[in-house]
């Protein structure tokens, strides 16, 4: 399954014929890829189910209609399993950014989280999920981020990277983080959500 937000609304590409959500359900086969854009982008759907009877082929077609931007970032504990947030446009987030030139998506993953939050002593501990979203610039454009789990015990002061519109960065304790998720991305919820399941 691949799940691609437009704005906070799914995009949810399945070979499996179970219903799990309210969402319509389409045939990928049948449906104009750009005229769904335009809808979910609208709020005409709150979301749709495509359903796919061959997914990575109809994955890969469905990645012609876009251009590819890769990014990476961390959810990042402390020695007191506190994750890192920033502070960004009004909405909590995790640190992460784009992908250089010649950039592993690893360092990327470790620089970005570094410019963003003013924190050293990273150590990369595994892969957690790739997320997708789309948006609209210059054409349509899918960011697709590389998310990494990470620790530091680093106890200085964190700094928030201000030219990049982040205004704060705060290690939260569970109490925070719930209250952080009820503002925050779509994507960024999936991340919290894949990290408490790989603990659990």
């Amino acid at each position: 399954m691949y799940k691609v937000f437009v704005n906070d609304t799914p995009i949810i590409i399945t070979s499996s014929s179970k219903k799990e959500n309210i969402f319509p359900v389409y045939n990928f086969k049948n449906v104009l890829i750009d005229e769904i854009l335009h809808k979910l982008n609208n709020k005409e759907l709150q979301g749709i189910n495509l359903y796919s009877t061959d997914l990575e082929n109809d994955w890969k077609s469905f990645l012609t209609n876009m251009k590819l931007i890769p990014a990476a970032g961390g959810l990042v504990l402390n020695p007191k399993k506190e994750v890192l947030f920033i502070f960004r446009n009004g909405v909590w987030d995790l640190p992460k950014g784009w992908v250089e030139k010649e950039e592993t998506i690893e360092t990327a993953a470790i620089r970005e989280v570094e410019e963003e939050c003013g924190i050293s002593n990273l150590q990369l501990i595994k892969p957690l999920i790739t997320t997708y979203h789309i948006y609209f610039h210059k054409g349509v454009k899918l960011k697709q981020t590389y998310w990494y789990l990470m620790t530091s015990n680093y106890l200085d002061k964190l700094t928030p990277q201000q030219e990049e519109g982040i205004t704060e960065v705060v290690f939260k304790n569970e109490t925070a983080i719930k209250d952080a998720l009820k503002n925050t991305y779509a994507n960024i919820q999936l991340v919290y959500n894949t990290y408490l399941e790989t603990t659990n």
